[in-house]
């Protein structure tokens, strides 16, 4: 099954014959990733040690040999610079200094012993002094952080459902697999694999920016949580329109609702994501991917109250069953490398830098839309920006997944992977990294529009 690419003026069989010109320089340029590729499928379901990694355009992806900074290198010798960054999981820049000299440290002295350090400390209160909420759990990953507070939302509340938005992010969490049918039901997502229950046992569904929608899905009193993006991001960004979040919070509040903020890829928005620089007040935060700067990590926090309801419900004598945490959650090594890249390297100043960037990234792409009369947006995100094709930023994420166009991505990324630049495979997301420079921002800016000239000439 695959949907209508959108309307926009283009030459169908253009756009097919430009993919296959690029398809075949791409396999000409990459013969030892190529090679690497065709090994790789004899050992590996789709030749990849992860699925998703088989999304990249042109067949088969590059293989990375080296990577440093806001670039890497491929083991057929080609420089690119990422705008990727491991889709947030380097936005700090590939192995930043900082966090390679404390891993190499900390990995001599243990990596993991189940027992804490002081690195914790010094992580949950530089959390807190970021996001406002003060008690802190450490995590492997954005997923567990989320999953580990929608069983703690159920636990105090004593309530079975969570609220998401259509089309939401919240990496692999089984309750947001999920999405709204013609009528407005909660049905299981397109390509949701091998569900545990139909969602619409766990979840009701809500368009983003829908007051009215929220109220409806909280006033029957069986939701313990909202759970959300403060933007989306992973179907292409959407904003907030104003007063959203104060609707949100007074909603949520008003129906016993605890409402749970996802940073893991708006933390984009700044040191304290869109949290700090929005003033929002969540009784719960979860995060993961950048906060160690590639080390795999993640966390949650919470309000003082959130903590004494789970303090006092939950004996000590059950707190290692009950689905929370993790044998490695919480280990040395990540605490180590989350402390000194919070310190050292996604710092306040660092924003200063980045934020600006992806506003010069983004100029440049709405420059080529303009001198080529398409009917397209650029979206902005502090530090992140993303081009949509449609003439008008969506209002939700059903809107953004209409304007979807498959192989129109996969021709535009595949003709800057061709030339030296890379883009997120999953949607047309850059992000800036604390490495970046005006450059590898100009350099996008000169091959998008060269990109635009072939198709629309």
């Amino acid at each position: 099954m695959t949907t209508d690419p959108p309307p926009g003026g283009l030459d169908r069989d253009r756009l097919r014959r430009l993919i296959e010109e690029e398809r075949a320089d791409f396999v000409r340029r990459h013969p030892r990733s190529h090679e690497l590729a065709q090994k790789a499928r004899t050992v590996l379901p789709g030749g990849v040690p992860m699925s998703w990694m088989a999304k990249w355009p042109g067949g088969f992806p590059v293989y990375v040999q080296h990577a440093s900074g806001a670039h890497f290198v491929d083991v057929d010798g080609f420089d690119y610079v990422d705008f990727c960054l491991g889709d947030t999981g380097a936005m700090t820049g590939h192995s930043p200094a900082p966090t390679v000299d404390v891993v190499r440290r900390q990995s001599a002295r243990g990596i993991t012993t189940m027992l804490p350090t002081d690195d914790g400390i010094a992580v949950a209160e530089e959390l807190g002094r970021r996001f406002g909420v003060p008690m802190w759990q450490f995590t492997l990953s954005a997923t567990d952080a989320n999953r580990h507070v929608i069983r703690y939302a159920r636990h105090i509340t004593g309530r079975p459902k969570i609220v998401v938005h259509d089309f939401c992010y919240h990496g692999s969490v089984d309750e947001t697999f999920a999405t709204r049918d013609e009528h407005g039901a909660t049905v299981s997502r397109r390509g949701n694999i091998g569900a545990p229950v139909d969602p619409a046992q766990t979840t009701r569904v809500v368009p983003f920016n829908d007051v009215g929608s929220l109220e409806e899905a909280l006033s029957h009193g069986d939701v313990a949580a909202v759970l959300c993006e403060p933007a989306l991001t992973n179907i292409g960004i959407v904003l907030p329109e104003p007063g959203y979040h104060e609707a949100l919070r007074e909603v949520t509040r008003r129906h016993g609702v605890l409402l749970v903020i996802d940073e893991t890829h708006t933390l984009c928005a700044g040191p304290g994501g869109y949290t700090a620089a929005h003033g929002l007040e969540p009784d719960f935060v979860t995060l993961g991917k950048a906060i160690a700067g590639g080390i795999p990590a993640g966390a949650f926090g919470m309000t003082a109250e959130v903590a004494e309801r789970i303090r006092a419900s939950i004996a000590l004598e059950d707190i290692d069953v009950g689905g929370i945490g993790g044998t490695l959650a919480g280990n040395a090594l990540s605490l180590a490398a989350m402390r000194v890249t919070l310190a050292q390297v996604l710092t306040d100043e660092a924003f200063v830098r980045m934020v600006p960037l992806a506003d010069r990234w983004a100029d440049g792409v709405d420059a080529g839309i303009a001198k080529h009369g398409l009917p397209w947006h650029c979206s902005r995100l502090g530090a992140r920006a993303e081009y949509n094709f449609a003439p008008h930023p969506p209002r939700d994420g059903a809107a953004a997944h209409a304007a979807g166009d498959f192989e129109l991505e996969q021709l535009l990324h595949l003709y800057l992977l061709n030339r030296g630049i890379l883009l997120t495979p999953f949607h047309n997301m850059a992000l800036m990294s604390p490495a970046t420079v005006e450059a590898d921002v100009d350099q996008h800016t000169e091959l998008f529009a060269a990109a635009l000239a072939r198709l629309t000439e």
